[in-house]
């Protein structure tokens, strides 16, 4: 076969040539919507965590994790160490204890799952796909649920085995340890659809991130204090319906709601119908700010 310098010089004028470069067709099975949604999800999760990504974006989740099992180990340490005949710290109260760290990594991944993505105008050649703006959310909002989960459970699962190593009743904390397990999913979820929708209002990464720990780190912390006051002064019933007004106090008191146990803030829910309300509220929180990002982004879609 003739190079292609005298291919070009043999060839008249006005007249093209084709090269045999070595291209090849696929020939392999084509992945459908499925598939780009099972994709555009591991995609989401290894991000979180910055796998696949420059090794500067590990050091900040992979911190955090750090971060969030180390006081389980050291409790777990000392349990077996001193003998105890019971867990020092209960597993549905850990999330609540170690707050700080779920929520820096909410406000540091989050924007980053969904900020990216408006900034650089990547969301047309998603959609170009046979991927919808519903594929997308669903994608997007599972990837950083099961972040958080394994962020929040894997302390649990270590205190779990630490009590078990402690020989601690099995039946009893295997109980436990799959309540606390149902507790941090939803707390995951509740997390998840806070976080990106705020994240998803601006393509500005800093600005997500002020946002979203403003809003859980000041919500606490008012409504704790708002808590703790009403509570001294008597008004225990203000005290407990206070705590709807913050993500993780809405989180406590379902919790308490749900599994019948002590909250971990200043108040819980004052009698049983405010249990019913804490537990719906928490539910319609997760299913509103889903709707909310699919409405987000099927605007977006459309732009």
């Amino acid at each position: 076969m003739p190079s292609s310098e005298a291919a070009h010089q043999a060839a008249p004028r006005g007249t093209g040539v084709i090269h045999d470069i070595g291209y090849r067709h696929y020939d392999g099975q084509r992945g459908g919507r499925r598939q780009i949604l099972r994709a555009l999800y591991v995609h989401s999760l290894r991000g979180v965590f910055g796998l696949g990504r420059a090794a500067k974006s590990k050091i900040m989740p992979m911190s955090l994790a750090a971060f969030m099992v180390l006081p389980a180990a050291i409790i777990v340490a000392v349990m077996i160490f001193m003998g105890a005949d019971e867990l020092l710290v209960p597993y549905t109260s850990y999330a609540i204890i170690v707050q700080a760290v779920p929520a820096i990594f909410l406000a540091a991944q989050a924007p980053q799952t969904v900020s990216r993505d408006l900034r650089f105008h990547s969301l047309p050649l998603y959609f170009s796909r046979p991927l919808t703006d519903r594929d997308y959310v669903a994608a997007k909002f599972a990837g950083m649920t099961s972040a958080l989960f394994i962020l929040l459970a894997s302390p649990v699962v270590i205190l779990y085995a630490g009590a078990l190593l402690a020989k601690l009743d099995f039946l009893d904390q295997t109980g436990d340890f799959l309540l606390a397990l149902v507790a941090v999913l939803l707390l995951a979820a509740l997390l998840t659809g806070v976080g990106l929708l705020i994240a998803s209002l601006t393509p500005r990464r800093g600005l997500g991130v002020a946002a979203i720990i403003t809003l859980l780190a000041g919500s606490y912390t008012v409504v704790t204090a708002v808590q703790g006051i009403t509570y001294e002064l008597g008004n225990e019933k203000l005290a407990g319906w206070a705590g709807l007004f913050s993500p993780m106090t809405l989180f406590d008191g379902a919790q308490v709601a749900l599994f019948g146990i002590e909250p971990n803030t200043p108040a819980g829910p004052p009698g049983t119908v405010a249990e019913v309300v804490f537990v719906v509220v928490l539910l319609a929180v997760i299913a509103g700010t889903y709707a909310l990002l699919s409405l987000r982004y099927k605007k977006v879609s459309h732009s």
